[in-house]
This record gives structure tokens, sequence and C-alpha cells, in this order.
């Protein structure tokens, strides 16, 4: 009858450890360290499937960057009591614990697609001491998981296309030094997409469809009554042309094409809200010419987009020449087609 009281008293004791370390592990987090494997941080109940934890909050951009075609999970998670404070124009101010997880995948979810779905990579970026840190895990073969990467890393796979035909890509994991070719602004890495103009759309919650600006404002995250003038889905065709290419266009190289961004020197400028001719291209002599600009002589000619230095370099897959430098090995034609139509109708 002892052995037997012993017993239960042990299982729950260990019942209890389980369930306190249940959830996102704020421990790993507040302390800095570095996880060797995703599934330590606890932010999903189901890894595989990308079910996040309770305490983790999908969200979605209203127009994304480009990454050769990927799929991309967004997920966020703030600590209790946290707040982001809103910076305009700018991404929120997150407090002290936040994690920002992207999840990189091929979900090859097209009608007549005979791929599984592939799990590439995981990226987190981490605030701690005011700063944010950015990881990288990459999944393994097994698709049970995804383990720490630093040297980054090529994976040589097929993805279905939206034609619903099989492309092949050698799909790069940036490394940890890659990662602040986009994410360094002055000297310091930052966050891109989660802006508030880029985060002003209804998302399906498990509970309901809801605005996720308000719904931040429920979860206690964001302060009420945040006004911003959205930016523009780019596929959207029935929004104007010239709302659709400056969204895309702010996303995919105004991180860097931004005042203290890595391309400041250029003196182009392709944020959202950049309302000066010069500064957008129009016209714009390049600082540096040499083989990049084939020769042209302006970053973007009204009307003439295969005259635009601009249109040129994002066409192109020469790593010398091709803008944006990272992230891409393909060339998004349905972005490049939308920024010619673009050009051509200045």
């Amino acid at each position: 009858m002892i052995r037997f009281k012993k017993t239960i008293f042990i299982f729950l004791i260990l019942f209890s450890f389980d369930e306190a370390f249940a959830g996102v592990n704020d421990t790993i987090i507040l302390n800095g360290e570095v996880a060797r494997k995703l599934s330590d941080y606890g932010f999903f109940e189901d890894l595989v499937s990308q079910s996040p934890s309770k305490e983790v909050l999908p969200y979605e951009l209203i127009t994304p960057l480009f990454s050769d075609y990927a799929d991309k999970l967004r997920f966020i998670y703030m600590p209790s009591n946290g707040l982001a404070e809103y910076r305009p124009n700018e991404v929120f101010d997150f407090p002290e614990g936040t994690v920002l997880i992207k999840t990189f995948a091929y979900l090859n979810e097209h009608i007549e697609s005979n791929l599984d779905k592939q799990l590439l990579e995981t990226r987190l970026l981490i605030k701690k001491d005011d700063k944010w840190k950015n990881v990288s895990y990459v999944w393994n073969e097994a698709q049970d998981d995804a383990f720490l990467n630093i040297a980054g890393k090529t994976i040589s796979t097929q993805f279905v296309n939206n034609e619903g035909d099989i492309q092949n890509v050698r799909y790069r994991v940036p490394n940890i030094n890659q990662c602040k070719e986009c994410h360094q602004s002055g000297k310091t890495i930052k966050p891109i997409g989660p802006k508030a103009r880029n985060l002003d759309k209804d998302v399906a919650y498990e509970d309901g469809v809801m605005n996720q600006l308000k719904k931040w404002h429920k979860q206690g995250w964001i302060k009420e009554g945040i006004e911003v003038q959205a930016m523009t889905d780019w596929t959207n065709t029935l929004a104007s042309m010239n709302s659709r290419a400056r969204s895309y266009l702010d996303i995919n190289c105004g991180h860097c094409h931004i005042k203290g961004g890595s391309a400041d020197t250029t003196g182009l400028y392709l944020d959202f809200t950049e309302n000066r001719k010069i500064h957008l291209g129009i016209f714009k002599k390049p600082i540096a010419a040499g083989r990049a600009s084939n020769n042209l002589t302006y970053s973007i000619v009204p009307g003439d987009p295969d005259s635009s230095i601009l249109f040129y370099r994002m066409q192109s897959l020469d790593p010398g020449i091709m803008m944006p430098e990272s992230g891409r090995a393909l060339e998004h034609k349905e972005g490049t087609e939308l920024i010619r139509k673009w050009i051509k109708n200045l």
C-alpha cells in the first residue's frame, strides 16, 4: 500500500513537471540560449502540421517577400503583458522576449500536384536585450523536426508551380551573416514584414475571421485605434497598378533601398511612402554603373521598361547583377511582369 502511494506521488510530480513546461519555453528565449532543435522552444502543439501553441498566433502579410515561390507560414509569440508600440511606417517596437517565426515550405497544394509537402527551414527573430537575434533551423529528411543551422545550406528540390508543372529549384538557406543583407538597418538587425500597414487585413483564426490589428489589440498586444494607409495585395488586379507595384517594391526592395538601409548610398529609395520621383528611380542615374547597369542610363525610364536598370536587374539570375541579390535563385515572373507594366504605364 505504501509502495502504491509512493508510485502515485511520483507520477503526480512528473505530470506537474510536464504541465509546467508545456507550451512556449521562455527560459530558452529570455536566457538568450540558442536551442539545438526547433521543437525545444515549444512554439507548436504539432510541429509537423505547424499547429501553433495557444500562446502563439499566426499572422499574414498583405504583400509578402518573394523567395523562390516558397510558401511561408508566419507566427508571432509575445510574452504575457507585453505591449508592442506602433511606429508609423516602421515595424512595431516589440517587447523583450518577442519571437517572429517563419517557416519556408513548398506545400504543393496545386490540384494537379503529386508531390508531398516539404518543410525547408524555419527562421526565428528573437528580441533579447533590446536587440534582434536571427536563428535558422533546417528541417530533416524525416520532416519531424528542424535543426540549428549556422553555415547555410542549399536544398536541391522540386515544387509544383501555379500552372501545375514541376519546377526544379536550388533553394538556398542563408548563413547567419547573409541574413544581415536584408535585415540590417544601420548596424542592427530588424524585422521587415510586420509593419502595421502590411498587417491591416482580415485573417481566419480558429475563433473566426478578424482584422489582424484588431486581433492583436484583443490579445492585449497593441493599443486600439491604429489607423494606417494599408499596402495593397500586389496580386489584386482590381487595385490600381501604381499601388500594387509600390507595395511589391516596398516589401521586396524597400528594406534595403531606404534611408539607413544597406543600399542607402544608391539614393534609390523604394519604400511605400517615398514620393520623390528622383529617389524612386525616375530618370535617376546609378551611383556606380558597371555591368549591372547593362549600359543603361537610368534606373527607371517611364514608358520604357527595357531601358530601365531596375527592370533589367529584377529579371537577371546573374549573382553579380540580380536584384534582390539574396533570397532567390529564380525569377519571379509574375512580379517582374507587374513592374514591366507599371513602368510602361508611368
